[in-house]
């Protein structure tokens, strides 16, 4: 008899492992458990045409009701698997899963594609009302509500949804201040001169940027909401609304429980394979080897990563070895800029501007011992499509010659450099 596979994470990686067994052929019983009551949908929407007003919850819908019927996959909602027992060794993992409610879920493969949590303020008032996280749907259905009636925001942090948020909130009129503690935004993904163009972005936009800032407390104010932020220097920015959006915390809790190794994530092979045999994971919980050299490791927070992992761990499960290789990409809309990167920047010795930073459309390319590794293309489209096509072909564009704007990047790829 056959259990089937488990996968524990209704979200765009999990739904992408269960569509891609059917796609290979697997018939057996598919059930996808999620904590969360609504159907799988797109997170990045949450921070951008969502929290605008733009899309709504339905038009954010990975698939509908009918069609995970019509390929025999259960999508259980709004159930949480709360432990995990494997009973068997080999290339299988047999087990049971049990939910928060005592359900239990027998399984012969599992798939983890738990996601992470937010990672919450641990300071007086972080409790208050008016205090708001996004990473869920919920997370999002309150911001909206409570900009409604905002007038002054703060967005504690400055990384992609803190920004993305900030510049919904700006957009609506609210006085929006970005607190962040480095000295530069986004600084883990992108170069100074790419943050530099950010704040500036920002504050010609209405956007107050306070970088170098710690925050120490949120101080209440009428009604028992939140009233103020303090920071570190003692001042006091007013606000009506708080967004945290200080990184996450990937959810490692149910690998731990079956032995498999964690270190920053489920730490997994190029094949998406855990430590525990028979046992994949995809997604945002997952350490894994750089997908462009083998090397290092990453963990990446990217709709393609979930896909492409996802897709190599449907492999995996079916006993097909197929590696991850391919190149990562990512976008982040703030007002009318689109960033899109390409590559992963890790260990750059050089980066080459070209276009046009004040008319806000330009790419920064990243090179590491003369070999194109990265590009983030600010309204710049064809160097970023360039770009990606380059590194998915294991080639190279001459920084010396990349500057030069009036010159496409197409015409510029050529063989990688040899390392010395």
């Amino acid at each position: 008899m056959t259990l089937g596979v488990l996968v524990v994470g209704a979200n765009q990686a999990g739904v992408q492992v269960a569509v891609s067994l059917r796609e290979h052929g697997y018939d057996g019983p598919v059930t996808m458990v999620g904590a969360e009551p609504h159907l799988p949908y797109q997170r990045p929407p949450l921070s951008k045409a969502f929290l605008s007003g733009s899309a709504d919850l339905g038009t954010l819908a990975f698939r509908t009701a009918a069609f995970y019927e019509e390929q025999g996959i259960t999508v259980l909602t709004g159930t949480r698997v709360e432990h995990l027992a494997l009973s068997g060794e080999g290339p299988a993992a047999s087990g049971t899963a049990t939910t928060d409610t005592g359900r239990e879920l027998p399984f012969d493969r599992l798939a983890l594609t738990v996601g992470a949590r937010p990672r919450r303020l641990q300071l007086p008032g972080a409790e208050l009302d008016g205090v708001c996280y996004l990473r869920h749907a919920d997370d999002a259905i309150r911001l909206r509500t409570e900009l409604e009636s905002a007038q002054t925001v703060v967005v504690i942090g400055g990384g992609f949804i803190g920004l993305e948020a900030a510049a919904v909130a700006r957009m609506r009129g609210k006085a929006v201040t970005v607190v962040e503690a480095a000295d530069r935004l986004i600084a883990r993904a992108v170069a100074p001169v790419v943050s530099d163009f950010y704040r500036g972005a920002h504050e010609r936009r209405g956007t107050v940027v306070r970088l170098s800032a710690s925050v120490t407390a949120l101080e209440e104010g009428p009604r028992g909401r939140v009233g103020a932020v303090v920071l570190a220097d003692g001042t006091r920015l007013p606000a009506d609304v708080v967004l945290v959006g200080v990184g996450i915390v990937p959810r490692t809790e149910l690998a731990e429980q079956i032995g498999a190794s964690c270190d920053g994530g489920i730490v997994v092979d190029r094949c998406a394979r855990t430590s525990v045999p028979g046992v994949v994971a995809a997604g945002d919980c997952t350490v894994f080897p750089n997908p462009m050299t083998g090397e290092g490791s990453v963990r990446l927070e990217s709709v393609q990563n979930a896909v492409s992992q996802s897709k190599v761990a449907a492999a995996t499960l079916l006993g097909e070895d197929v590696p991850y290789t391919d190149v990562p990409w990512f976008w982040s809309d703030q007002y009318d800029l689109k960033l899109q990167i390409a590559g992963l920047n890790a260990g750059h010795d050089k980066v080459v501007v070209r276009g046009d930073r004040e008319g806000e459309r330009f790419a920064a390319l990243y090179y590491r011992r003369g070999n194109l590794v990265a590009c983030d293309a600010v309204n710049s489209p064809a160097d970023y499509l360039t770009v990606r096509k380059a590194l998915a072909q294991g080639a190279t564009i001459p920084a010396e010659r990349a500057e030069d704007s009036a010159t496409p990047l197409k015409t510029l790829i050529t063989t990688r450099a040899v390392a010395a």
